[in-house]
């Protein structure tokens, strides 16, 4: 069974940084796309950075700058490096990944279960 598991969130103040990963384990045979998503109560989903498989990068626009999406394929893993934090950037950080498992030819969706980001003095 393929599971995701974020680690590395936490408490930081304004201007501090955190490196956020996500591990995939399981029967993989290969992992498209990788993303990162976050959540406040009573808010959407929201996008923040997608890495395609082939390097290709993409940022939402108040994390451009100051946000690196990166993966290690030898470890199935994809980081979300995040300095210059600021208040707004508290919530649940949620990784998500398009992978085939083996015997399967279709990418399937998973998603991670969310680590918690606060950002405060």
């Amino acid at each position: 069974q393929v599971q995701l598991v974020e680690s590395g969130g936490g408490l930081v103040q304004p201007g501090g940084s955190l490196r956020l990963s996500c591990a995939a384990s399981g029967s993989i045979k290969s992992i498209g796309t990788m993303r990162w998503y976050r959540q406040v109560p009573g808010k959407q989903r929201e996008l923040v950075a997608v890495l395609l498989s082939g390097g290709t990068t993409n940022y939402v626009d108040s994390v451009k700058g100051r946000f690196t999406i990166s993966r290690d394929n030898a470890k199935n893993t994809v980081y979300l490096q995040m300095n210059s934090l600021k208040p707004e950037d508290t919530a649940v950080y949620y990784c998500n990944a398009d992978l085939t498992v083996p015997g399967s030819y279709n990418y399937r969706e998973y998603w991670g279960q969310g680590t918690q980001v606060t950002v405060s003095s």
